[in-house]
């Protein structure tokens, strides 16, 4: 009876793993990052991530993890270690931009990558010279000296795998800006931020605004352009989520057509393309440049240009595209469904 019992028991499902997302508030402690007014970045940040920590454990499928939740200083490489560490499936870490002309505003959204613009590059300098705070930043950082725009040039972008899904988190969120905050739109950039280059997950970095604005500061350090701002960025990750639910399955090769029922269009005005790469670099879209893949079509969104191969109807010919381009190369290809003016991953 005993053995019976035991092996009646039927084993207990392990529960399905939580979607971790590790939130960054910038700067905190001894580096107060851009002060203007009364108002210091690594308050505001705080205050901001704390509440979207807050909406999006909401959700009992996401796990949120903080880099500090206090008034802290935490070294650049520590805050990815703990992202890596708890193996996240995002890294979103929150700052607030500076100019010394009053006029800058609006919202931007960073991911790794490279710049040849050099106010790019005087912004990407002053949030890497947090380091220069940190015991033993050289051996910490490789030799990284954050104030010699050739660090930059020679550095190894180890989240080059991760480019695509940060890109498209990315727009995600500025396009949520626009719609809900509705401040100036400075799209999506990409350059060589240290917190983003030691994470090994989609990581993105986001300027919720200007505190040397006069206008802007007010805000976002308001409760409401606060929650604005948060409800924009939470709903980027939700819907970025939401794409990662949905396994893409390639449809059946030399299926009969008396078999199963035909996958259908979204709707009659449904137009399928596969996205094959993504970058700041903009390339002439024609096949040649593609590996000789048809109909290439290309796209800018901020400093971002997405390249496209194809344009039907489809999704069974947009399936045997997908597979042409990763065959060729293209890993990450994926499908995105065009439908009345709005684009989206499939």
């Amino acid at each position: 009876m005993i053995f019976a019992s035991v092996f009646s028991t039927a084993a207990t499902p392990d529960p399905p793993r939580k979607f971790v997302v590790v939130l960054d508030a910038g700067h905190g402690g001894k580096h107060p990052g851009n002060i203007s007014g009364n108002s210091q970045e690594k308050e505001v940040s705080l205050e901001v991530t704390l509440k979207l920590g807050k909406k999006l454990e909401e959700h009992p499928n996401i796990e949120v993890i903080y880099t500090r939740t206090k008034d802290v200083y935490v070294d650049l490489w520590k805050r990815a270690e703990i992202a890596n560490n708890a193996q996240a499936d995002l890294f979103v870490s929150i700052h607030c931009n500076a100019f010394f002309k009053e006029s800058a505003n609006g919202n931007e959204t960073w991911v790794l990558g490279l710049t040849k613009s050099k106010d790019n590059l005087e912004t990407v300098m002053k949030e890497n010279s947090v380091i220069l705070l940190e015991e033993n930043y050289k051996e910490n950082y490789n030799g990284f000296d954050p104030n010699d725009p050739s660090s930059y040039a020679t550095g190894v972008l180890t989240q080059e795998a991760n480019m695509e899904q940060s890109i498209e988190l990315a727009a995600m969120i500025q396009n949520n800006f626009a719609s809900n905050v509705k401040r100036t739109n400075r799209g999506v950039k990409q350059n060589w931020f240290v917190v983003l280059l030691k994470t090994y997950m989609p990581s993105v970095l986001v300027e919720i605004g200007f505190l040397s604005n006069n206008n802007e500061r007010s805000y976002i350090t308001s409760e409401s352009g606060q929650l604005k701002i948060v409800q924009s960025i939470h709903d980027g990750i939700i819907s970025y989520i939401k794409t990662r639910d949905v396994n893409f399955t390639p449809v059946k090769e030399n299926r009969p057509s008396s078999s199963a029922t035909a996958i259908q269009p979204i709707s009659s005005n449904a137009v399928y393309m596969v996205q094959i790469a993504a970058g700041s670099k903009s390339v002439e879209a024609r096949s040649a440049n593609f590996k000789k893949l048809p109909q290439i079509s290309r796209e800018k969104e901020g400093n971002i240009y997405r390249y496209f191969t194809g344009e039907t109807d489809s999704l069974e010919e947009a399936s045997e595209l997908r597979a042409q381009a990763v065959s060729k190369g293209y890993k990450t290809a994926f499908i995105v469904v065009v439908e009345n003016g709005v684009r989206r991953r499939l």
